[in-house]
């Protein structure tokens, strides 16, 4: 986690608990010639555009006194969206008994992805039924070795 995340953090955190919101994720990114500080927040009847505008308001005062960032940049507060990605042990645990994305570091039965449904999470393992062709495969995946994952919304 970078600099600015980490101070951004510290932060949201306060205002995230005072409003019963959770703090999913936080990026720093520079796209083109613009950064931008995206938040992700949600709570489990999701979130909408009102609280993130509270939490965009709030957080962007504390930005601004302790400026924590050298450059321009623009201040995005929203919902993970249905593809939510999965970042803490907490999320695979909510996670479990649904479709899931998961990205790994090093093959694992010679893929590195895998979509199917999260079956099991033991803090160390985590278990994704996966569907080839016909036939269900359940596949252990060690999560040290999880690059990233998220829920995938099937059609």
């Amino acid at each position: 986690m970078s600099k600015v995340t980490e101070t951004v953090e510290e932060l949201v955190t306060p205002i995230v608990d005072e409003l019963n919101l959770e703090l999913v994720d936080i990026e720093y990114v520079k796209e083109g010639k613009d950064w931008f500080l995206r938040v992700f927040i949600d709570k489990e009847t999701g979130v909408d555009i009102e609280e993130c505008g509270i939490v965009s308001e709030r957080l962007s005062e504390k930005l601004d006194a302790a400026d924590p960032i050298p450059y321009n940049y623009f201040l995005e507060v929203s919902s993970p969206g249905a593809e939510r990605p999965l970042k803490k042990e907490q999320d695979f645990v909510k996670a479990i008994g649904k479709n899931v994305f998961i990205k790994t570091y090093e093959p694992i039965d010679g893929e590195k992805t895998f979509e199917g449904v999260l079956t099991q999470f033991d803090g160390e393992t985590v278990t994704v039924e996966v569907t080839i062709k016909t036939r269900k495969k359940s596949v252990e995946i060690p999560y040290d070795k999880v690059a990233n994952a998220r829920l995938a919304v099937v059609f």
